[in-house]
């Protein structure tokens, strides 16, 4: 029989069943799930509007290039309309978040006429050729270079922006990194990045693929900051569980694009226009980010208030809910341990436990995640000592 390539390490568990922030395994047993695939499953696992729409859609029209018009498309970008800035009246979805970046990456270059990009250390964009030359770890980059010009400067550092100059066609950001450890962007940061892009007519691509749709606090994480992009990039919860990205931009790059500058043989499908619209009244009806916020709020509280006592533990950072609990020490077995106690997170970064949780997590889901955990260091630091 063919076998699947793999190139993420088995977590051991077969999953048979999901639902909100639950799935549960082949052996019946029911585990939080605070991976949401990568944070996919932000608006719950098989949301029944999301899946309302999908299944509508289905019984209508599921391929169409975006040559022909479609009702759903139309009711899509309304919905949408009350989601973005005003001066984002532009999208393009696509059907993963590097497939976004590359998207953004290619317009810059058409718009600026300038090849080189900035990139920031611990970033991380995508594995497609772009996407990949935007995205700091060398394990990812260097089997595959030549890749894009790409210089990394220091995340959060204000001094090394001045080394943005003339030359720089865009530079890329994540308002909070997620691969990289979960590191939030400072006010003062994202600010000055905003100043000195503009002063040298570099571009300013955010990515969004993670922080966006809400998990934040507010729809994007980029309004946190009070600036606005050039161009910024979706995906993950935007198609409530559905494999589609975005990109968003304003009229003035929008009208210097071409018929052929870009394609995508499944790009803003039908499906995926039904995904994003249903996604969309989700997160509006139910007033998602706001939920995200407060819930937010009250997890890392819990997990500052009862995880600060281990001397392991370095820091518990984050903004909505978009949670790392950075240690002293390689997190792996303190995340399998937590799996033991059905609880499903993921690593960022060399020492962080990522929490990604579906915004309907509940104070009782916390305090059982917050138990995983305390097991989790416990076990893991009892092993170090014994070593």
């Amino acid at each position: 029989m063919i076998k699947l390539i793999s190139f993420f390490g088995s977590r051991g568990l077969k999953i048979v069943k999901a639902e909100n922030q639950y799935v549960w395994d082949d052996k019946d047993n029911k585990y939080l799930d605070l991976h949401a695939g990568h944070g996919v499953a932000f608006l719950g696992h098989n949301n029944k509007i999301v899946i309302e729409y999908l299944i509508k859609q289905m019984n209508e029209v599921m391929t169409l290039t975006p040559a022909f018009e479609t009702p759903i498309r139309e009711e899509m970008l309304r919905e949408l309309s009350d989601l973005v800035p005003t001066n984002f009246n532009n999208v393009f979805l696509q059907n993963s978040g590097a497939e976004a970046v590359e998207l953004a990456l290619k317009v810059a270059r058409k718009i600026t006429k300038r090849k080189k990009f900035i990139a920031f250390k611990n970033s991380f964009h995508g594995r497609t050729f772009g996407a990949l030359s935007v995205t700091w770890n060398k394990k990812y980059r260097e089997p595959f270079e030549p890749l894009l010009d790409v210089e990394f400067l220091t995340f959060n550092s204000v001094e090394e922006l001045k080394k943005i100059n003339e030359d720089v066609a865009a530079v890329i950001v994540e308002p909070i990194q997620g691969e990289g450890g979960v590191n939030p962007a400072t006010p003062e940061f994202m600010k000055a990045l905003r100043e000195v892009t503009k002063e040298k007519g570099a571009l300013l691509i955010v990515d969004e693929v993670q922080t966006g749709f809400g998990r934040t606090g507010k729809v994007w994480a980029f309004q946190h900051f009070g600036i606005e992009p050039d161009i910024f990039t979706a995906g993950k919860a935007i198609g409530g569980g559905f494999p589609v990205s975005a990109v968003f931009m304003p009229d003035w790059i929008a009208q210097n694009l071409e018929e052929g500058d870009h394609g995508s043989t499944y790009g803003s499908n039908p499906l995926a226009a039904a995904a994003v619209t249903g996604a969309s009244k989700v997160l509006k009806t139910f007033n998602v980010p706001e939920q995200a916020r407060l819930k937010g709020e009250t997890f890392i509280k819990l997990l500052r208030e009862n995880l600060s006592e281990f001397r392991s533990v370095r820091e518990i950072r984050g903004m909505g809910l978009m949670i790392g609990v950075d240690l002293r020490f390689n997190p792996s077995l303190a995340i399998n341990i937590m799996q033991q106690e059905r609880v499903i997170a993921l690593k960022a970064g060399i020492t962080t436990i990522r929490f990604l949780p579906p915004y309907m997590i509940t104070t009782e889901d916390m305090e059982w995640a917050l138990n995983a955990a305390r097991r989790g260091i416990i076990e893991t630091e009892r092993k170090k000592t014994s070593v």
